[in-house]
């Protein structure tokens, strides 16, 4: 018999205190210590709400880019003004696609403004360090601005953006706008002047070239941030459909060597997608393309354009494997999912409104998705290639040991709490898992739609309904996440409001990878290295050790990643280290992996050398399965929902 409890009269008065008297009972407890006590200030936003009405002027943006011994980019800007009195000038934050406040602020310097010849002073708000308060002088009618963007000239100090041979201009970097208004309702015109002999690419359309300047028409600032440059003194334009250009820089011009196979396959990628969606949601589409080991690795999505960085040899290496070529397809995608379809809170007036990152699941996750289907129906990708990819996410999820404690929705957040700086322990920690995670749910949704409609539905028919609109239209039209579970119940009724959130809100053991087997396969392992796991420590000369005993080596031995809880774990090993030895002989990516495969059924611990900062130690990892690499197997006859999924549309 349930037997109530007993409370004590004491105790019960105190639950009927009032809270304000159990804090006041509280601070009474404590010792006076008579020690000086502040009062907290009331805290004042001096910065102006963004509005929505028209700004009175087109600014204009010159940008000086020719330095590249220094990395420096100077820049001049006419800022048009109605009014004397306060003005905030502010420089971005919060940038689109990355998800998070990452404006290099920090290589900012020289500010000088001036209006009618004189300078006029400004000052930093102290709780927005991206706001410059200043007061326009009387008669003023334009402020002079000039100040540098001292690039990063070494990859410690951020991403490299300028080179010898090419640079990426972003316009978030070299530009200031005023506070007060739609970014969308700021007129701006931009000029820059480039290195003598080179070309450049932008989604923005020239207005004029006069000597090494080019002028580009007149936009709104909304619409210039999205369109970076990439320019190059190796350069290359290749038309892949009447809307859509491949425009291509490289380190060397023999990386520029395309063949027609290869231009044809990047054209079936547009055609493709424009099945997929059924409309395009731009006026033109400009692919960047870097080809470098010297300029930083980009892949940042935008309306009519994207940034992609790759390796030099991306056409010239092509047998070797798919490198980085799902990037391509995944930047695409973006167009419709993330930048025509954007959630609500990824939508913001300004650069300084937060972002809330929430539903990065839909936006980074299906996107992710489309980008491996996308490149397997255009031929980027194999067939094997991409099942192989698949397997080898599927795997590494179920190594995220952190989703026991860490919902996949709150890895969302992670842009902002992490700003991509390394780990100790990411398989703990979790990291933007939203991507691969969000790539699964999707697949599983792709299975249920097929089960439900009897073969007759797909994903593909809520892409066309969700992410598709009328055709040319590069605005944006927000969502939510009813409006995601609401079409897909149109496409096949079913509860998919209680199927996303109880993937990505629920805790788990293990990866969502029901979708692997509704599509006719199941994750099974073997001593045999898939595609993807090879062609990675080919190009790289790593070693992939996590499906086993849980680690990741660099080709000189590093340990760049450990698992939480594996035998590398438990064996005392952590990132930063260095395995010296293997059973007494010198390290080396081979001889690692030769040991792991020679104590496969028990024969003792595998002995190490482990070097951590000055300090050597002797390791034993107790470890005995063997090499272990992760493939996707078909289960049942016929063709199954991920071999529809796959094969090329139309």
């Amino acid at each position: 018999m349930f037997k109530k409890p007993v409370i004590a009269f004491g105790a019960l008065l105190f639950l009927l205190a009032s809270p304000q008297a159990i804090a006041q009972k509280s601070v009474s407890a404590l010792p006076d210590l008579q020690n000086s006590k502040p009062s907290a200030l009331p805290v004042i936003n001096a910065v102006p709400a963004a509005r929505d009405i028209a700004y009175p002027g087109t600014m204009r943006l010159m940008v000086d880019a020719t330095d590249t011994v220094q990395n420096i980019f100077r820049v001049k800007q006419i800022i048009p003004v109605a009014s004397s009195g306060p003005l905030t000038l502010l420089y971005p934050q919060w940038l689109p696609g990355t998800h998070a406040p990452r404006g290099q602020i920090e290589k900012l310097t020289g500010l000088v403004i001036s209006a009618n010849g004189k300078p006029v002073p400004w000052t930093r708000d102290p709780l927005n360090v991206y706001a410059f308060h200043l007061s326009v002088p009387d008669g003023a009618r334009e402020l002079s601005v000039a100040f540098q963007f001292v690039s990063a000239t070494d990859a410690d100090q951020g991403r490299i953006v300028m080179t010898p041979a090419m640079l990426n201009l972003q316009w978030q970097s070299v530009s200031l706008y005023p506070a007060g208004y739609y970014v969308r309702n700021i007129p701006v015109q931009a000029s820059v002047t480039y290195p003598a002999g080179w070309q450049a690419a932008t989604a923005l359309r020239s207005a004029g070239t006069s000597g090494m300047t080019t002028t580009y028409e007149a936009t709104d600032y909304d619409t210039l941030v999205d369109s970076p440059v990439f320019a190059g003194k190796y350069f290359r334009r290749i038309d892949l459909s009447p809307k859509v250009r491949l425009n291509i820089v490289a380190d060397e011009a023999r990386f520029l060597a395309a063949t027609p196979e290869q231009i044809e396959v990047h054209k079936r990628l547009v055609a493709q997608a424009r099945v997929l969606f059924g409309t395009e949601q731009f006026d033109h589409y400009d692919f960047l393309l870097a080809l470098t080991d010297q300029m930083g690795s980009i892949g940042l999505e935008h309306h009519r354009s994207s940034e992609n960085g790759v390796e030099p040899e991306y056409f010239t290496d092509w047998a070797k494997g798919p490198g980085r070529r799902n990037l391509l397809p995944h930047e695409l995608a973006h167009s419709w999912n993330g930048k025509y379809r954007r959630p609500n809170g990824l939508w913001t007036p300004d650069f300084s409104t937060p972002m809330q990152d929430n539903l990065l699941w839909v936006y980074e996750g299906q996107t992710q998705f489309w980008g491996y289907v996308l490149g397997a129906r255009s031929g980027l990708y194999t067939k094997d290639e991409t099942l192989d990819a698949i397997a080898a996410i599927a795997a590494s999820l179920d190594q995220r040991v952190g989703r026991q404690w860490r919902p996949l929705e709150d890895t969302t957040h992670d842009p902002i709490i992490a700003a991509r700086r390394p780990k100790p322990w990411t398989s703990w920690q979790r990291a933007e898992d939203y991507y691969n995670e969000g790539l699964l749910i999707w697949l599983e949704a792709d299975g249920l739609l097929r089960q439900l409609s009897g073969g007759r539905k797909s994903l593909d028919d809520f892409a066309k309904l969700f992410f598709g609109g009328r055709d040319g239209d590069w605005g944006v039209k927000t969502y939510d996440f009813e409006d995601v579970a609401q079409a897909l119940n149109t496409v096949a009724p079913y509860d998919w409001a209680g199927f996303l959130r109880k993937r990505v809100n629920d805790l788990s053991r293990q990866a969502p990878k029901d979708g692997i087997t509704k599509g006719g396969y199941r994750l099974v392992y073997t001593s045999t290295p898939n595609s993807t796991v090879k062609n990675t420590e080919d190009r790289s000369g790593a070693v992939d050790l996590s499906y086993g005993p849980g680690m990741n080596l660099s080709k000189a031995g590093e340990v760049t990643a450990v698992i939480w809880d594996s035998p590398a774990f438990n064996a005392g090993l952590a990132v930063g280290m260095n395995v010296v030895a293997v059973n007494g002989t010198a390290f080396s990516a081979e001889r690692m992996k030769l040991a792991v495969s020679a104590n496969k059924g028990g024969k003792g611990p595998i002995a190490l050398l482990v070097r951590s900062g000055d300090k050597y130690r002797n390791i034993n990892l107790d470890y005995s399965g063997g090499l272990v690499y992760p493939h996707l197997q078909k289960i049942g006859e016929g063709e199954g929902g991920i071999d529809m999924l796959l094969k090329a549309a139309g």
